[in-house]
Formats: C-alpha cells, sequence, structure tokens
C-alpha cells in the first residue's frame, strides 16, 4: 500500500473511528489479561495434570485458551483493517498506550502527526525516529502546511511499517 500523507484535517477525520477500534482493542486486551488470571488459577491448582483430559477443569482450561486465541485474532484483524488499511501507522506501545502516528509531510520530509487515546485531535508531531518522547505541539502554521507540500515517497516500508 502506498504511503498516503495526510493533513492535520483529514487526522483529526478519522479520530472518531480510531478511538471506536482502539476501545475494542482494549476490551479484547483485557478479556485476554482476565482469561490468563484465570488460567494461573488453574495452573497454580493442577500444574501440567491440567492438561490432561481426564483433568476436571481440563475444558475450562482449554476454552481459555481458545478465547485468548480469538482475542488476539480479534485485536490483529482490528490492526490491519481498522487502522493500517486508512493508511494510519500503528507503533510499538500502540495499545498498552492508545498510541497511533499519521504518516505527513512538513518542509519536504516525512514526519509523523501524533494522537494518543483521549486527545481530542491531533495536536503533535513527531520526526520518524523520535517516537513518542519526540512530540512536539503543532503550530498553526504548521497545521497549514502539514501534508500538503509533496516529498518522495519513503523507500521501502521502513517505519511506515506497523
Amino acid at each position: 500500500m502506498p504511503v498516503r500523507a495526510f493533513t492535520v484535517k483529514e487526522a483529526n477525520a478519522l479520530i472518531p473511528h480510531l478511538e471506536g477500534v482502539l476501545r475494542e482493542m482494549a476490551r479484547a486486551r483485557d478479556n485476554i489479561l482476565e482469561q490468563r488470571g484465570k488460567l494461573g488459577i488453574l495452573n497454580t491448582l493442577w500444574g501440567d495434570e491440567v492438561r490432561r483430559e481426564e483433568n476436571p477443569d481440563h475444558a475450562e482450561w482449554r476454552e481459555r485458551h481458545r478465547t485468548i486465541e480469538e482475542q488476539v485474532r480479534r485485536i490483529e484483524l482490528l490492526i490491519q483493517e481498522g487502522i493500517v488499511a486508512h493508511g494510519v501507522r500503528f507503533p510499538q506501545g500502540g495499545l498498552e498506550h492508545g498510541l497511533l502516528d499519521f504518516p505527513s509531510t512538513w518542509h519536504g520530509r516525512w514526519i509523523f502527526l501524533c494522537w494518543r487515546l483521549g486527545e481530542p485531535q491531533v495536536a503533535y508531531w513527531h520526526e520518524l525516529d523520535a517516537g513518542y518522547q519526540g512530540r512536539e505541539p503543532i503550530t498553526p502554521e504548521q497545521g497549514r502546511e502539514m501534508g500538503r507540500r509533496g516529498a518522495a515517497p519513503p523507500s521501502g516500508s521502513g517505519p511506515f511499517e506497523v
């Protein structure tokens, strides 16, 4: 998929959709954590014996593993179809911290517009290699220019990969 350069306005228009996707992902993550906790109890009670079909808690153990696998697949699908398919980057820490990056351009180079769940709009940006810690506020002038002036598409996927 070719990399798209978002304007601040275009990124902000996607926020309501992305908020829903991230909240659904958080619910799936919470379900995984709950299932893992319950598996921990079963493993503490039974050890490796819980894996034996004769064990009275084996069916529950197996069902909790199945639920975890389903929720992991759900998160992967949400990332691909709900985020990446829209041209948005899902950075490391995206699930834990609700972070998303929108590829953009500014002064002829590629940057990321940076948004975090709970923020009302995209108000920060950072260099490709800076990450969340390198976020800087978007000035009104930058906001008008970002994503509007062309920059050569990045070679390969590099930092634009999920």
